[in-house]
């Protein structure tokens, strides 16, 4: 499916620090679920919407992604790498890319270490009704602390808690890591500093009346702790 949209950008550079001894090893976007890489479920994600060239921010055993995935001619697609040599976190990670976004109207972004599938035909519709400056998938969850509640309204975000006090049990919205953005988000974001999209610039565009959201991904399946990572391997299920 052709959104009109020809990049995107995955971040792959964590260290999987509540994986380990495995990620001592091995790069936690490298860990397989149903014979395939956590990462390569989300670079043929962006294959699905015909996305042409993807971007890797890495860093951490970043060899082992570069060994694996090449310049991406197999997996029918460019793939492009950003080496950090510090951690420069969410935000951080694509104003070092800039390069490769800012010529483009809007752009896919995403975390390269979960399983999910998304409608970003469905999302792109929330993006360009509201001239959205991002525009983020949502998913239903039973909430326990898993981070970024986010509350709307008619599409609009009032609220974007990434790392919510207190306990709120139930079923919730949160942030599913995938977003569709305007070069335009990378005029807030400073250069050479860690910066987080989710604590950071993405409040600020709520503030602005910039950020908006629906609910659009079916399977949704983390994979930084060794208990959701069980999960997504029993009840993940492709493309099916």
């Amino acid at each position: 499916m052709n959104l009109g949209i020809k990049k995107a950008f995955i971040l792959a550079g964590g260290e999987g620090t509540r994986l380990r001894p495995i990620t001592y090893e091995m790069q936690k976007a490298m860990m397989p679920v149903h014979g395939k890489p956590v990462l390569q479920w989300n670079i043929e994600l962006c294959k699905r919407y015909d996305v042409k060239e993807v971007v890797l921010a890495i860093g951490y055993k970043h060899e082992q992604i570069e060994d694996y995935f090449g310049n991406g001619k197999k997996f029918g697609l460019k793939i492009k790498y950003n080496v950090e040599k510090k951690f420069l976190g969410t935000a951080g990670a694509l104003k070092f890319a800039e390069k490769d976004f800012k010529r483009e109207k809007k752009f896919i972004m995403m975390n390269g270490d979960e399983c999910k599938t998304v409608d970003f035909k469905a999302l792109d519709g929330v993006f360009e009704r509201n001239g959205a400056t991002a525009a983020i998938a949502l998913t239903p969850i039973n909430y326990t602390a898993a981070g970024g509640l986010v509350k709307t309204r008619n599409e609009k975000i009032l609220d974007f808690d990434e790392k919510p006090k207190g306990e709120r049990k139930g079923r919730k919205m949160i942030n599913a890591g995938a977003y569709i953005l305007s070069s335009k988000i990378l005029d807030y974001i400073p250069a050479r500093k860690m910066i987080s999209i989710e604590k950071e610039t993405f409040p600020q565009l709520v503030e602005e009346g910039k950020a908006f959201a629906k609910p659009c991904v079916k399977q949704f399946f983390q994979t930084d702790t060794f208990e959701r990572y069980e999960k997504a391997i029993f009840n993940w299920k492709g493309w099916k």
